[in-house]
């Protein structure tokens, strides 16, 4: 049946909606073609191409600039053409050749080729292209199949396509029509930088909403998802993984552990341990140690499981759920620990070959000399192997493993052979009787169980040496828990059978002297050895050199040959040392990469394609070579532990914190942990550094204390989603919350300010005055208020709000940035008056600075200003009105250097700083988002830029200088409270609140207060006694008598000068006229009004005057602000008086609480 051709006017609707297939989209995976499906075989082009110009067009043409994302062209027939020009390619090659070659032209692209199509009958289809194609009916209905749905497909190339929504969104048969929207799939939630494979980016909400002909404007991260980290995507993930070794968990984990746990204790102490504490007790040493170890397993593998894990074992591991503060601090220790570790193990083996040479009479030198040599050539063997790649360290370690296994058989096998020989020397075979005698403990010499629990632990430790190289596995989340617990089950096992069994052979002293063979039978025995015919009580009195009590050989001597046991002591040694030597430099160029220590970045460059930390190497090295050439490591080895139990402590402690935390990112797939059991794994973790070693312990706690203090202090810009934000926000949730129930008192009120700073870099003299009075006291929220276009705005807040709260944070600013678009100046504060806050967590005052242009500017903006005094007032809130005579607004004065720096870290650094003045409305000091962009106006200005710049003409000088006053020291100066009005004590709390900072702790507060000329002393003594009752020290109240006397008359005259501008006039003027006038601008004052107000007025002027004479040498003048009817009062009027009150006078605060009281004098 011959297909249909889609009306040319479809051909837009088709553009808009087709996004192209290639990213992998398992969801449409070979569907069935429809009849009718595809277009006819004689069809023409589409747009009037051609065939070759349409395939040449989609292949090579690159995506014009002004072409929108969602315009995509079509290209049907000719791609089909030129996939079936190219015979000699296999199918799924053609089409990611193809595809391949498109996505490196233009992103937004679209190729549509299914060679693979081909293979299908035209019948089937009712027609078609030769080679097959895509097929459209119903408007751009399309059918794929699977071969040119998956990226690299068939035996093609490996690709990685970053935008699958521009490449692959053909849901047709799922949706029943084409949409963008992508479905769930796993590249979506990658890191930019994943290892297998590249992240997709699943359309942004603006390109699913916005309209079609505007760009849409950023492609955002997930929330709090991070870019590359500077430096990590450079070797590490490299497209082609051809050669990079990766293992599963056998080799990667399970070995690696059992060689790690089964040390050289296995074969020279167990026996010992045995002889001291009897076969119960050791059964009881293995099994605590193992309870230790197996908690801290299970907490590894909850950690291990809950989310993809990349290279640094412990380290990685504790930072990323704890923090970086755990995380730094730990990662050190534990790589320092790892690297002596190797000179531990290293000299461990050294002092067997000397042994042996000893006894063969081949000293080199002495003993301690010879250790050295030996110690110096086998690290240097173990730096040649690990160097030469993990392949060749994975091998070495098989080869050990394969020693070790047949030592422990050797051992095995000997228990069963008791020769005659042996006998002298304590070893029977398996007897009840000595397994009887050597059941309980037989402590001598000062042991203890502790001790001897101290002795064996460390034969426990090692079973991090799997995750340590988390960064070399294939699949780190399955491999760690299944190998780790493997490992600690097997060795466990192992541990127990040998103890049992030496216990069971040998008894505790043999004297090893054919003579104590006793030819005729006592009747009075009571050991074991004596009902064996063998008398070694000669022990008792002389020391013997046999016997699981005094010799270390025991398992060389049980054995069937023994030469196997020095081998497996060997193998047991080497194998610990090359995980120690693999593990320390993995962990540490993890902890580099991060640059928690700024000063060891060199040792995070990896070299090859398994990204080796060669200079990570040369470092163990050269630590583990020192303290071999020390040779005395019985000191270092009770710290090596106890940092090792350190790590676990935190292991623990980490599982318990995510789950206490309840932070929905904690999802272990791993589920046999709990809680409590990790709690209490941590807190025997710590027990256990003491029963090893006190003295050890105390230095590790301080040493993971300083450097948690150094990390924390140097706060590195990390943003990982530990546990600890994650409490720190559900505890901040629950006493939020606890709060919301608990009424109000009066003796707990705090000041709650929200400040209209705009852009809070903008007015730092505001931002750091009302800090001083909130700072660690009550709530300080930074309100700005973007208007102009929507669209614009939208964009702005969400790029503001990390910018403008991160430059608070770095200014030490204890305060909240909360940003809100609206029409005008009045509803924006509205909206933050009514909604800022949460809870009892709400501001109760408006802060604003003084409008000091209010007389140049349009004077409509003064009536905006004015009614959010008014609207702060019917919302019961205090106001505070700032003004410095210099002003506030700095913007105009900035350079760029501090916004850069804070757009650094921000992931939308292409935004710039851009406050747009869309209305172009005059600057003003209140709170508006249009402050100019500071790159608009003259960079130069700026004493700190580069290049030829202007000097700062006096005006801007002084202002600068004004705008750090209250960053600095104030010294012994005054604070002048004009306590005018009783307003609740607002005006009285503020200053006490500022004297009792660091800054303002010299200045003393000096109270003025209103009275009768013949009451002044009665009136001073009621306010001393009403501030002795408040606990508020001052140093002197001044009582003005003289406040209503008639201002001077030049200042009556400026004043008058000043309101003439805004008057209306309205007797000079026809009624009508005036009527019309006074509606369209309120704001004018009228004659009525100014005489109704005139005593007023002329009270704001006296102020003045007496705030001149007595507080111009003030560091602060905290005043009560007059309150203006509304409706009665014009915002000219009003504006004129706060002008008349607050000019030329040092920093001046007008404050008027909502009268609801803020002191109290009861308990």
């Amino acid at each position: 049946m011959e297909g249909k051709q889609p009306p040319s006017g479809s051909t837009r609707q088709q553009q808009e909606q087709a996004i192209a297939a290639g990213g992998g989209a398992e969801e449409t995976s070979r569907l069935p073609a429809r009849e009718g499906d595809a277009p006819a075989a004689g069809a023409e082009p589409e747009a009037g191409l051609s065939p070759a110009a349409a395939a040449g067009d989609a292949l090579c043409r690159p995506l014009g600039p002004s072409q929108s994302r969602f315009q995509v062209d079509l290209v049907a027939e000719g791609s089909g053409r030129t996939a079936a020009d190219e015979p000699q390619k296999p199918a799924g090659q053609g089409a990611a050749a193809a595809k391949g070659s498109e996505e490196a032209k233009g992103r937004f692209r679209v190729n549509f080729v299914d060679p693979s199509a081909g293979d299908e009958s035209p019948a089937e289809h009712g027609g078609g292209l030769e080679g097959g194609g895509v097929n459209f009916q119903n408007g751009g209905d399309t059918v794929l199949s699977e071969g040119s749905l998956h990226s690299g497909g068939g035996g093609g190339g490996h690709h990685h396509y970053y935008y699958d929504t521009h490449t692959n969104t053909y849901y047709l048969r799922t949706f029943g029509h084409n949409t963008m929207d992508a479905v769930p799939r796993i590249d979506h939630y990658r890191h930019t930088a994943a290892e297998l494979g590249e992240k997709l980016i699943r359309p942004s909400l603006a390109e699913l909403h916005d309209e079609l002909d505007k760009e849409p404007f950023e492609d955002g991260y997930a929330n709090g998802e991070e870019g590359t980290p500077p430096g990590e995507a450079d070797a590490t993930y490299a497209a082609d993984s051809k050669g990079i070794v990766k293992f599963g968990w056998i080799k990667g984990v399970l070995v690696r552990c059992m060689l790690n746990i089964w040390g050289v204790m296995l074969f020279i102490r167990l026996s010992w341990i045995v002889g001291q504490a009897g076969i119960a007790l050791s059964v009881l040493v293995i099994a605590m140690a193992t309870v230790v170890t197996t908690i801290t397993g299970l907490s590894t593998s909850a950690i291990a499981t809950n989310g993809f894990v990349r290279g640094g074992g412990a380290y990685y591991l504790i930072s990323r759920s704890l923090g970086p503060e755990f995380g730094g601090a730990i990662g050190l220790i534990f790589a320092f620990a790892n690297a002596v570790a190797v000179a531990m193990y290293v000299v461990g083996f050294a002092e067997t070959v000397v042994e042996l040479l000893q006894e063969n009479g081949a000293l080199m030198l002495d003993e301690t000399n010879d250790i050295r040599i030996i110690g110096a050539i086998t690290v240097l063997v173990l730096l040649g192997i690990s160097v030469a790649g993990m392949e060749w360290e994975a091998k070495a370690q098989i080869v050990l493993l394969v020693i070790l296994l047949c030592a422990i058989g050797d051992f095995i096998i000997g228990t069963f052979i008791p020769l005659d020989s042996k006998k002298v020397k304590g070893f029977f075979g398996y007897k009840a009787e000595i397994f009887t005698e050597n059941f309980g403990p037989d402590f001598r010499a000062d042991e203890t169980f502790f001790s001897v629990f101290a002795i064996f632990f460390p034969a426990a430790t090692g079973i991090l040496a799997g995750a340590n190289i988390s960064g070399d596995l294939a699949d780190p989340q399955s491999a760690i828990p299944k190998g780790t617990l493997l490992a600690i089950l097997i060795t466990t096992m192992v541990y127990i059978g040998i103890a049992v069994s030496v216990g069971a052979c040998v008894v505790r002293d043999a004297t090893g002297n054919i003579n104590s063979t006793i030819i005729t039978e006592l009747t009075n025995c009571t050991t074991a050895a004596c009902k064996l015919n063998f008398d070694f009580s000669s022990c008792q009195k002389t020391k013997c050199h046999y016997g699981l009590l005094n010799s270390f050989q025991v398992m060389s001597m049980v054995s069937g040959f023994a030469p196997l046991i020095s081998a497996g002591i060997f193998s047991a040694t080497l194998s610990s040392a090359l995980a120690s030597l693999v593990s320390a430099p993995k962990i540490f160029q993890a902890l580099c990469k991060d640059n928690i220590y700024p000063g060891l970045l060199m040792f995070a460059k990896g070299y090859g394609k398994n990204n080796e930390p060669l200079r990570g190497y040369i470092l163990t090295f050269l630590i583990a070579l020192g303290f071999i050439l020390i040779a005395e490591l019985n000191v270092i080895a009770p710290i090596i532990s106890n940092f090792f139990l350190a790590s676990y402590a935190l292991i623990n402690f980490s599982v318990f914190h995510a789950s206490l935390a309840k932070s929905p990112g904690w999802r272990p797939a791993f589920k046999y942990y709990n809680m409590w059991v990790s709690l209490i794994g941590a807190i025997l973790c710590c027990i256990v550094m003491f029963v090893i070693n006190w003295w050890a312990a105390l230095l590790t706690y301080v040493i993971v204390l300083g450097l948690y203090i150094y990390v924390t202090y140097k706060k590195p810009d990390v943003n990982w989603g530990s546990s600890t934000q994650a409490l720190t926000y559900l505890s901040a949730l629950q006493h939020t919350v606890r709060l919301a129930g608990v009424e109000d008192h009066v003796k707990n009120f705090r000041p709650q300010c929200l400040v209209m700073t705009g852009a809070p870099n903008s007015r730092p003299a505001l931002v750091h005055l009302v800090h001083a009075f909130t700072k660690n006291v009550g709530l300080m929220i930074c309100g700005h208020i973007h208007m102009g276009p929507r669209r614009q705005a939208m964009k702005e807040l969400s790029t503001d709000l990390a910018r403008y709260q991160r430059w608070l944070i770095k200014n030490k600013m204890k305060a909240f940035y909360a940003p809100v678009h609206a029409e005008d100046l009045r509803d924006g504060g509205q909206y933050l008056m009514q909604a800022a806050g949460l809870g009892r967590m709400r501001p109760n005052t408006l802060v604003v600075g003084f409008k000091k242009d209010w007389k140049q500017a349009d004077m409509r903006e003064v009536e905006t200003y004015i009614n959010l005094f008014h609207d702060a007032f019917d919302i019961q809130y205090g106001v505070v009105v700032i003004r410095l005579k210099e002003g506030l607004d700095i913007s105009h004065l900035q350079g760029q250097e501090e916004l850069l720096s804070s757009q650094e870290k921000s992931p939308s650094s292409k935004d710039v700083v851009v406050n747009v003045d869309y209305s172009k409305k005059t600057e003003t000091d209140t709170s508006k988002a249009f402050s100019p962009p500071s790159s608009e106006k003259t960079p130069g200005l700026h004493k700190d830029s580069k290049g030829p710049h202007a000097p700062l003409n006096l005006a801007d000088q002084r202002l600068l200088d004004a705008s750090s006053q209250f960053q600095k020291k104030q010294g012994k100066n005054t604070i002048d409270v004009w306590w005018l009005f009783d307003d609740g004590g607002l005006t009285l709390l503020i200053p006490y609140l500022l004297t009792t900072k660091k800054k303002w702790k010299d200045c003393k507060i000096r109270v003025f207060i209103g009275g009768k000329i013949n009451r002044i002393d009665h009136d001073r003594r009621a306010m001393a006694t009403l501030l002795s009752k408040f606990r508020i020290d001052f140093s002197d109240i001044m009582v003005l008598g003289d406040i209503n006397t008639k201002p001077k008359k030049e200042n009556i005259a400026a004043f008058e000068e000043m309101v003439e501008p805004f008057r209306l006039h309205e007797d000079d003027k026809e009624q009508d006229i005036a009527d019309k006038m006074k509606d369209d601008e309120p704001w004018r004052i009228t004659d009525n009004e100014l005489e109704l107000y005139k005593t007023k007025s002329y009270r704001q002027i006296r102020l003045n005057e007496l705030l001149k004479e007595h507080s111009s040498t003030a560091n602060v003048i905290v005043m009560s602000l007059p309150v203006a009817r509304k409706g009665a009062v014009s915002s000219a009027l009003y504006m004129a008086w706060l002008e008349a009150l607050s000019k030329d006078l040092p920093p001046v605060l007008l404050v008027r609480g909502n009268h609801q009281s803020v002191l109290t004098f009861y308990s």
